[in-house]
């Protein structure tokens, strides 16, 4: 089931976190699974506190859409033990030709190295020019020659050593050969099996003979093998009989994490020269593989955007992500899609309005507790239906929001708004907790908005902002930055501002401007009041 998250704007206000979190239940419930509401910022001290008075979790925090590691339907061959022999790792690289190479793993599962066909072959070739085996595990020479050890049971044979030697009819005597370190491997020939006894070498492997009744129980230095193999494949298997950690690509391994976003990964493959790569989780265990083709065509996030439609106040990665929808009743932007998408743009005062709007339409009434968070929203948003934007309609539809929680709308609203007073923050803070870019013509402006019931106490701390408003504008190249302190009570909003005094003067011609600060009369909105003077002005 692949996640849609339903994200609101960057430094998100309660009209975005309770959006987002109504539509993700909205299509939950409707039977759209996968729905998960996403905040892009901290919350602000008004949507905690409704939050809890509510008893939600605040929404996931995400800080990015870019596709991952794990957005891609990558590889999961066998992950292989390091003790496994050679001839099971052939069989299993052999068995999906798809699949390029296969991990070597720890007990624990983390990452021991690779192994591909080709290191396979180039071991079986250099075994050719090298015929000697080191400490082959018994278990693993006995799986591969389907045989079994034919010695006395009280003789204990752990492993197996040394030179290779396939005793053949000759002209010498094979018994000049014969050392402790040698494996002997022969077919119905007594003699040279008594002469390797007797030089006591390290194995005996006796192939399609019946020589073992005659060894059968013999308590000997030597280990005595049998197999219903020849003496041919005898050899071949005897070498593949190695642990394949041995043989395993082990070192400057590249490696990716589930979490690695894929344009790294991909800056990194161009220059690596592996066909496939190891996949670890957090924990550092492998997971699976990926290769060069699974960057083609890779899964995207999913996502829905509500209260907003700009590049400038979305998530990071959204071009990298599957647009699905977008809910907003903001002026439109710029974000842009390849292909179609649902989109519900309403002049309304509060996203959670056309959200509410849409359970109506479905014949699906919010529960008792979501319904007083949205109805909250609308507050919030619409300033107590203050707000030039508020309509009739977003008063209705908190009424009936309001009617169905059992709560009454004057006493939410100021609880609302006293929530919002934090006036014991820092200015940084306060600054950054309603704050959006704007780009109007060739300017950039950044606004932000405090929204109370007591101005005086932020106007108190006047200088404090100005000294960092200027910092930011600075750092950020602003053309010109605002602070709207917006009283409830008042209906209108204290601005300070550094920029152009006289862009200020010409926007609100009527208000006296005095040291970076006016009282804007009847001004609480952003969008539709402050926004709108300013592009008149630059076009």
């Amino acid at each position: 089931m692949n996640t849609t998250f339903v994200c609101g704007h960057k430094n998100p206000d309660t009209d975005s976190i309770v959006s987002a979190m109504a539509y993700a239940s909205l299509r939950n419930a409707l039977g759209d699974n996968g729905y998960v509401a996403a905040r892009l910022g901290h919350l602000n001290d008004e949507s905690a506190f409704l939050l809890k008075k509510f008893d939600f979790e605040p929404p996931l925090h995400i800080y990015n859409v870019r596709t991952q590691v794990k957005d891609v339907e990558y590889d999961q061959p066998p992950l292989l033990g390091k003790r496994v022999p050679v001839s099971h790792a052939w069989e299993v690289v052999q068995s999906d030709k798809g699949n390029h190479a296969c991990p070597i793993t720890n007990e624990n599962g983390t990452l021991f190295g690779m192994i591909t066909a080709g290191t396979i072959a180039e071991a079986d070739m250099d075994s050719a020019a090298t015929p000697h085996v080191e400490d082959i595990p018994i278990f693993n020479l006995l799986s591969a020659l389907e045989g079994r050890v034919i010695n006395n049971e009280e003789d204990v044979f752990d492993s197996v050593s040394g030179d290779v030697m396939i005793a053949l009819p000759t002209v010498g005597d094979v018994s000049d050969n014969l050392k402790k370190e040698t494996v002997v491997i022969c077919g119905q020939q007594p003699d040279v099996v008594k002469k390797a006894l007797d030089a006591e070498v390290n194995c005996i492997i006796l192939c399609q003979t019946d020589l073992p009744e005659t060894y059968l129980g013999i308590s000997s230095n030597t280990c005595i093998i049998s197999t219903p193999y020849d003496a041919y494949r005898a050899a071949r298997l005897l070498y593949q009989s190695i642990p394949v950690s041995r043989i395993a690509d082990t070192e400057n391994l590249v490696t990716f994490h589930l979490n690695d976003y894929l344009d790294d990964v991909r800056d990194t493959i161009i220059q690596s020269r592996f066909r496939s790569y190891p996949i670890l989780d957090e924990n550092e265990r492998v997971v699976g593989t990926l290769s060069r083709y699974h960057l083609l065509r890779p899964n995207r996030k999913r996502v829905v955007l509500v209260d907003h439609n700009e590049m400038g106040q979305t998530i990071p990665g959204l071009d990298q992500a599957e647009l699905v929808g977008i809910i907003d009743h903001h002026r439109l932007g710029d974000v842009q899609t390849g292909y179609p998408c649902f989109m519900r743009n309403e002049p309304v005062g509060s996203t959670t309005t056309i959200i509410a709007t849409m359970y109506q339409e479905h014949g699906l009434m919010p529960g008792k507790q979501l319904s007083g968070l949205m109805a909250a929203a609308i507050i919030s948003d619409t300033v107590m239906f203050k707000s030039p934007t508020s309509t009739p309609r977003d008063r209705r539809i908190a009424e009936r929001l309001a009617r169905i929680a059992g709560i009454d709308l004057e006493e939410l609203g100021k609880e609302v708004f006293s929530a919002g007073q934090s006036s014991g923050k820092t200015v940084e803070d306060l600054l950054k907790t309603d704050f959006k870019e704007f780009h109007i013509a060739d300017h950039k402006i950044a606004i932000s908005q405090i929204t109370t019931m007591d101005s005086a106490s932020f106007i108190e701390r006047k200088d404090e902002f100005l000294q960092v408003m200027g910092t930011m504008k600075a750092n950020k190249e602003y053309d010109m930055i605002l602070l709207m302190i917006t009283d409830v009570l008042k209906e209108g909003t204290e601005l300070l501002f550094l920029g152009d005094e006289e862009i200020i003067r010409q926007a609100f011609s009527d208000q006296k401007v005095e040291n970076n600060r006016v009282f804007l009369k009847k001004v609480v909105s952003r969008k539709k009041q402050v926004v709108p003077a300013l592009a008149l002005l630059w076009g």
